[in-house]
């Protein structure tokens, strides 16, 4: 995804090696010694890692029983409320949790003012979006095609709530509290499984209540995450400012406009097209791309657990060279070709999981796979231009890219389907990728087969780490 893990909306992998892959990071870390208001690079993204394949196991088990208890028309349908959802919290972001991210990462003493002033725009930008969500639901009915307005309104209801939470996480990856962001993230996850049991296995009740239950769950958690922000702030800054500040308010509106564009334009290429399907071929189909489409993200999961904890240090240390920004881009690399190769034998077992109807999700993922090793790559390897400032070529690739994408999508997914939105999806995200790497490569002078290409040594070093590791043991 890129700009802040786009803002953190997107979810999981498995089918790997786990501790092999975090190993490979250490290199890069023990290269490029960060700053000490962090901790170990490492230690960070084997913990976030290890969390998501935790809420993986909870996504996946809760996907099953809806798609088993629902069939693909409700899949399709919660899809979409989802998806609505999610574009509605990119909209009403307008970048602020990734410039609290910036800001606080730069100077903690910021923490206090950051926090105050996100609060504010969260509830005011996100009580007017759920109210245009709710307007557009009752007054164009046909865009959502057959979700009833009534949910539309259920799901708007959390919208300030989850802009919040947002915000929220974001501020505890600032200042490094790695373990409590992911406890927090879990719960969210852990509480959508815990109502799909309740309502449709053990209640036996439908679609209605299941997304009553989850906006009641969403409004809950973002509570307790404020009260958890709250005592950070008070440990980290005791004495320091903590009202609204307006001129820093429109700093972060500024810096946040630059990652607005981009993390829009991302998720509309991540998600606009599960819409579209839906719209011109019907809930059904939209409910097997939905998991062919859940399934590229768990994929790009590692890479944007990297990308999330590098993006601060990366802020904190403002260095032009992209030193550490290649190297933790070169070991991943290695990472995703590995990821990429696996999932491609297992996705065959989709349809024995979700069942016969969903067989064509195979297909769909398969055709995904070349661009999400190309996302992954570019996802890391961008973190050097958001954490440095981000200059306007980003966006505007971001945005290029995105009008392509849309222009491919309205042209052959009502001809094709689902499949060409797969096929529209691989070759926006390789595009994306050529784009920011021949632009990084411009700007720092660094050779794009170094960058991408792990050195032998580099295996080596990770190979002597695994013996000795063995021996230990």
């Amino acid at each position: 995804m890129g700009l802040a893990e786009s803002e953190r909306l997107v979810r999981p992998l498995d089918r790997m090696s786990d501790q092999s892959a975090i190993d490979v990071i250490p290199d890069a870390v023990e290269s490029s010694p960060i700053e000490p208001a962090f901790g170990s690079l490492m230690s960070g993204v084997a913990v976030t890692f290890a969390t998501r394949l935790l809420i993986l196991g909870c996504v996946v088990t809760s996907s099953v029983i809806v798609a088993r208890w629902l069939g693909p028309e409700g899949t399709g349908a919660l899809a979409v409320l989802n998806v609505t959802v999610a574009l509605a919290l990119q909209i009403g972001s307008a970048g602020i949790p990734s410039a609290t991210t910036y800001f606080v990462a730069k100077d903690r003493v910021a923490l206090g003012p950051v926090w105050t002033n996100g609060i504010v725009f969260s509830l005011a930008a996100g009580s007017i979006i759920a109210i245009g969500v709710i307007a557009v639901a009752n007054l164009r009915p046909n865009i959502f095609n057959g979700v009833s307005g009534h949910l539309i309104a259920i799901v708007a209801i959390s919208i300030p709530f989850q802009l919040i939470t947002l915000l929220g996480l974001n501020l505890l990856l600032a200042v490094d509290r790695i373990r409590l962001m992911n406890s927090l993230d879990a719960l969210s996850s852990f509480s959508i499984l815990i109502n799909s049991v309740l309502v449709l296995v053990i209640w036996r009740r439908g679609l209605a209540i299941l997304v009553s239950f989850n906006t009641v769950a969403a409004i809950v958690l973002s509570l307790v995450l404020v009260s958890f922000v709250v005592r950070v702030s008070r440990r980290l800054n005791e004495h320091a400012a903590t009202r609204s500040n307006f001129s820093l308010l429109k700093q972060m509106l500024v810096y946040g406009g630059k990652f607005y564009v981009s993390i829009f334009a991302s998720f509309v290429i991540f998600r606009a097209d599960l819409l579209i399907v839906n719209h011109f071929r019907g809930t059904q189909a939209a409910g097997v791309y939905a998991i062919a489409s859940q399934f590229s993200f768990l994929l790009i999961m590692l890479p944007g657990v990297i990308a999330s904890l590098l993006f601060p240090r990366v802020a904190s240390r403002q260095d032009d060279t992209a030193a550490y920004a290649v190297d933790v881009t070169r070991h991943t690399s290695f990472i995703m070709l590995l990821v990429c190769l696996a999932a491609a034998g297992l996705s065959f077992l989709l349809p024995l999981v979700y069942g016969a109807r969903f067989g064509d999700a195979t297909i769909q993922l398969l055709i995904m796979l070349p661009g999400i090793f190309f996302i992954s790559l570019e996802s890391v390897l961008v973190q050097h231009f958001t954490g440095t400032g981000l200059p306007a070529m980003i966006p505007a690739f971001w945005f290029i890219t995105m009008a392509i994408n849309l222009g491919m999508n309205f042209a052959l997914v009502p001809v094709w389907g689902a499949r060409a939105a797969a096929i529209n999806s691989s070759v926006s995200y390789v595009l994306i990728f050529i784009l920011v790497a021949a632009y990084f490569s411009h700007k720092t002078g660094h050779n794009p087969l170094l960058v991408f290409a792990p050195r032998i040594h580099e295996f080596q070093n990770l190979f002597a780490k695994l013996q000795r590791r063995a021996f230990a043991k």
